[in-house]
């Protein structure tokens, strides 16, 4: 059994909803960053970027054991173990790379510090960095968007891929980013599909803190 070293967020709601769409069997070890705890020494031990989510597989390559920290890398490995949402022909696996990619380097770091400065005193350094980081925000939402345009998933035909699982992660925020889907209608549609799937649902109704 998978062990997922996880807590209520984005990147860790994007781990429990892969493991449940590919079926394998894990329990949740909560790691409360409220307090701290992702910096424990036995923590850092899988994740020594004190970030989470992290797994700990028991039953890795050749049969031993192997941890996996970095939400991206987290995702590349399961689809590797089970051969499921990643394809295995090279011109649809490199647009699998290319969106996952997109996710990790802007579409999570940009929301990100939406977060952040939204959550600071009212005053000229909040202004500033919330209108930097949520014009860019939606400049996402709008690439994203466009690239939905008569698709139903962001880099494959016919099932979703590990980029949908990292792209959703963030997206299930949307409100928390002050976005309305009803500016960008094609990834409203896709968000709205994703969400209809039982495997995501049982993903994002899972206890992680």
């Amino acid at each position: 059994m998978i062990e997922l070293y996880a807590w209520n967020t984005p990147n860790g709601r994007k781990i429990s909803v892969a493991l449940e769409e590919m079926g394998l069997a894990y329990r949740v070890i909560p790691v409360d960053i409220s307090k701290g705890q992702q910096f424990e020494p036995a923590f850092l031990k899988i994740s020594p970027n004190n970030r989470i989510p992290a797994i700990l597989d028991p039953e890795g390559p050749d049969g031993q054991p192997i941890s996996v920290f970095e939400s991206g890398a987290i995702l590349l490995y399961l689809a590797e173990k089970t051969g499921r949402f990643l394809p295995a022909a090279p011109r649809a696996r490199v647009e699998v790379w290319e969106w996952l990619m997109w996710q990790m380097g802007g579409f999570g770091p940009m929301p990100g510090q939406v977060h952040h400065f939204l959550m600071q005193p009212e005053g000229p350094a909040r202004d500033y960095g919330f209108n930097r980081y949520h014009s860019e925000t939606k400049r996402l939402y709008g690439v994203l968007d466009r690239r939905l345009a008569g698709r139903d998933f962001v880099a494959t035909e016919g099932e979703p891929s590990i980029a949908d699982f990292a792209i959703l992660g963030w997206a299930w925020r949307h409100e928390r980013h002050q976005v309305s889907f009803e500016e960008f209608p094609a990834a409203g549609a896709w968000y709205a599909r994703m969400m209809a799937r039982p495997a995501v649902q049982r993903g994002f109704e899972v206890a992680l803190s």
